[in-house]
This record gives C-alpha cells, sequence and structure tokens, in this order.
C-alpha cells in the first residue's frame, strides 16, 4: 500500500479542546408541517351550528303554533258536534212527547168541541160562557203566559157567539189591505177558511182558522208560523156536534 497518498495525520496536542461541527442552522430549520387554522374552523362549526339552532327553534315554533290552532280546532268541532247532538236528541225527544195526548173538550152547549193536543201542553180556560158570551181557553207548551195581545201562545181557541158570515166579515178587510192571505180547507167535515199573515191588532204572524158549529163560530189561532205543524195536527183532530 502507497502511504504517500494518504493524507498527513495532524498532531494532536494534549489539553487542545475537540471541537465537534455543529449542524448547519438551515438544516436545523427541518421544515415543519404547517398548523391548521383551527380558530377559523372553530368558528365556522359554531355558526353553522347556531343557524341550525335557529332554523330548529322557528320550524318548532311554527310547527307548535299549527299544533296549537289545529288542536282548538279540532275541540271547537267536537264541541259543536256535540252541542248539535244535543240539540237533535233534544228536539227528538219534543217530537216524541208530542205523540203523548190529551183531550180538550169545550162547553156542550156550544157543540163541544174536541181535539187531541200535546200532553205537555198546559191549558188555561179564560172564559167558560157559563154564563153565554164568548168561550175563550189557551194552550201553550209548558206554562201559560199572562194574557195579552202581544203574548205568544201555541194555540187559542175561541168560540164566538156570532155566525160565521158576520166573523168572516171580520177578516175581510185585513184581506184587502194584503195583511192576511186566505185560503179553505175541511177541519171537523165542515169547510173552513184559513187566513195566515199578519194577526189583526198585533205585530204577531200567525195562522188563523174559523168554521161554523151550529149558530156560532169557532176559531183555532197560532200565534206563531213555527207551530204550524203541531197547529195542524191538532186541526186534523178536530170533532165537534153540529
Amino acid at each position: 500500500m502507497d502511504n504517500s497518498q494518504m493524507p498527513p495525520v495532524q498532531p494532536m496536542t494534549v489539553g487542545q479542546p475537540v471541537v465537534v461541527p455543529q449542524p448547519n442552522a438551515r438544516a436545523a430549520a427541518v421544515i415543519q408541517p404547517k398548523k391548521a387554522p383551527v380558530t377559523a374552523i372553530v368558528s365556522a362549526i359554531a355558526a353553522l351550528f347556531a343557524i341550525l339552532a335557529i332554523v330548529f327553534i322557528c320550524l318548532f315554533v311554527l310547527k307548535s303554533s299549527d299544533y296549537d290552532e289545529l288542536s282548538e280546532n279540532v275541540d271547537l268541532k267536537i264541541a259543536e258536534a256535540v252541542s248539535e247532538a244535543k240539540a237533535e236528541q233534544a228536539l227528538a225527544d219534543a217530537e216524541e212527547a208530542k205523540k203523548d195526548t190529551r183531550q180538550f173538550t169545550g162547553p156542550t152547549d156550544y157543540g163541544q168541541l174536541s181535539f187531541d193536543f200535546p200532553k205537555l201542553w198546559s191549558v188555561y180556560v179564560a172564559s167558560d160562557a157559563s154564563k153565554g158570551g164568548d168561550y175563550t181557553a189557551y194552550l201553550n207548551p209548558l206554562e201559560i203566559e199572562p194574557v195579552s195581545e202581544s203574548t205568544v201562545y201555541a194555540l187559542r181557541v175561541t168560540i164566538r157567539d156570532k155566525d160565521f158570515e158576520s166573523v168572516a166579515a171580520e177578516y175581510q178587510r185585513y184581506l184587502d189591505k194584503g195583511d192576511l192571505s186566505m185560503t179553505t180547507e175541511t177541519v171537523g167535515g165542515t169547510t173552513a177558511n184559513r187566513y195566515t199573515g199578519k194577526i189583526p191588532g198585533t205585530d204577531l204572524n200567525g195562522i188563523i182558522v174559523i168554521f161554523k158549529i151550529r149558530d156560532k163560530t169557532a176559531v183555532l189561532r197560532t200565534d206563531s208560523v213555527g207551530y204550524e205543524k203541531d197547529f195542524q195536527t191538532i186541526l186534523n183532530s178536530v170533532k165537534f156536534n153540529a
């Protein structure tokens, strides 16, 4: 081996400090991975959650409002249905009660007028004609209100001590004025005049039926067309001694 080509060995002086070579400063600054902008990401996520929370709250409030409104409407409809059912049942019960009747009978000397009327109606005979004159009675559901021309009764019964032609003539002027209209029908086997409209001397709209009984005139009247069905049922049951 040729020692001439080897670099000369530097002699080491005893006590001389050994210098250890330091790494290059740039080498030390090895490129570190960059940190992500954590704060910005967290803020964005927080904002997103806030928006979602607001949307959720709005939807919840809206749905709650719709539910409350729907619930109120349902409750109202149920209450209305129950009320209607009760009213219909009450009407049905009232109609059924009307089938249970009793008989009205007038004075024998006045032809003994009779007819059937609902058992729950009350009767008040104001004038029994025991001393002559007119016979007068009032019939009404449950109770009779104080008698007056303005009080509405389901039925007024009068047997006038007057002939049929004279009584019919009294109503003729109201026909001429147009307050009343007239048709004829059969009541108790005899021809009767039926007047409909404004009852003379009152503001009531009702029905009046007059027919001859011997030398007298029966006058049956309802003060309201609301009683027309009951009134007609009574007329259909009329009997008297001719």
